[in-house]
């Protein structure tokens, strides 16, 4: 009951912030803001094959373009049918046209975690570099095959996408990721997902099917990648395979290990800080990227696990800082 509370509560929160914050800040901000959720979705994700799995993927780009396309084509060639057919029964056309926004986002995740799963397979016998020049090659084989393809602009780029995208709707799918990746590591499927991480020989001895949760791991973070690509698309109106570059894979690989192979909130806060960090630094835009490589290349050698390492932000960690006033205002009364 008191998580359904806590649900209703946090989906009205979003609801009001994204009808008032539009009108509170400059469109500027406001595109950071949702650039930062759909950040946390691609990093959140890919720390599940990374961070826990111990799998090295830089090919979350190529699923985050199979989702985007998938989901935009839908909605582009099949959503006028769908509102016309809504509006000659009498259904108001803004809900029948979410709706199908929220299903051809899900449809482009779930073409990604196909991907996902058929990019596993053959990989199950790769680790480490070798492994992560699959997924590389993989990533640029997709962007590839997009170029070509006429029917979602080829090189031309994907223009006159319906916009969809709000920021409720980031906030909502980003929550949900996080919820889900939460659940699998903390539960059952979670160890076995860290035990095929710290020894697979000895997983399998164990009797855990290593070769299933390689897998699996792979499909739900090339999921939530398509998800982002879906958001992605239906927030800028527009797709083009510039977007979906290795560098693109290697900025969400950045933003799991700056924040801490195995921490949720780890990539959380690093997936907000990367995003914010190029934009904050354009006033000296002439050294932009030496200060912001320069940052990147500090923040490893002061914390080489990561921000958080493996550890995890909860409301007990600030029930825990020493300088907190009201366990100082505990303490004394103890002492004296």
């Amino acid at each position: 009951m008191r998580g359904l509370l806590l649900v209703l509560v946090v989906t009205i929160v979003l609801v009001l912030l994204n009808f008032l914050l539009p009108a509170l800040i400059n469109p500027y901000l406001f595109q950071i803001l949702i650039l930062c959720g759909i950040n946390v979705i691609l990093a959140v994700s890919l720390n599940l094959v990374n961070g826990f799995t111990g799998q090295f993927s830089i090919g979350h780009a190529g699923f985050m373009a199979i989702g985007g396309y998938t989901s935009a084509a839908l909605t582009y060639y099949l959503g006028p049918h769908v509102l016309g057919k809504a509006a000659s029964i009498g259904l108001s056309p803004a809900i029948v046209g979410t709706s199908f926004f929220v299903l051809s986002v899900v449809v482009g995740g779930l073409a990604s975690a196909v991907a996902g799963f058929l990019v596993g397979l053959p990989s199950l016998r790769l680790r480490g570099d070798y492994l992560a020049i699959v997924t590389l090659g993989f990533g640029e084989i997709i962007r590839v095959i997009i170029l070509n393809v006429n029917a979602v602009g080829g090189a031309r780029g994907f223009a006159d996408i319906p916009r969809y995208t709000n920021l409720f709707w980031v906030s909502f799918f980003a929550f949900v990721t996080i919820l889900v990746v939460r659940n699998i590591t903390t539960s059952t499927h979670g160890r076995a997902f860290i035990s095929v991480r710290e020894d697979e020989i000895a997983a399998e001895a164990l009797g855990i099917n290593t070769t299933h949760y390689k897998v699996l791991a792979f499909a739900i973070g090339a999921f939530f990648a398509g998800v982002a690509g879906g958001l992605f698309g239906h927030y800028l109106m527009y797709l083009h395979t510039n977007s979906f570059t290795f560098m693109k894979s290697f900025e969400v690989v950045i933003m799991v290990v700056l924040g801490g192979m195995g921490s949720i909130t780890g990539s959380v806060i690093a997936a907000g800080f990367l995003t914010i960090l190029p934009e904050a630094l354009r006033p000296v835009k002439e050294f932009r990227m030496v200060i912001y490589a320069s940052l990147l290349i500090f923040l490893m050698i002061a914390r080489p696990q990561g921000l958080l390492g493996m550890r995890e932000l909860s409301l007990q960690t600030f029930r825990s800082l020493p300088f907190r006033p009201g366990k100082k205002r505990t303490e004394g009364a103890q002492s004296g």
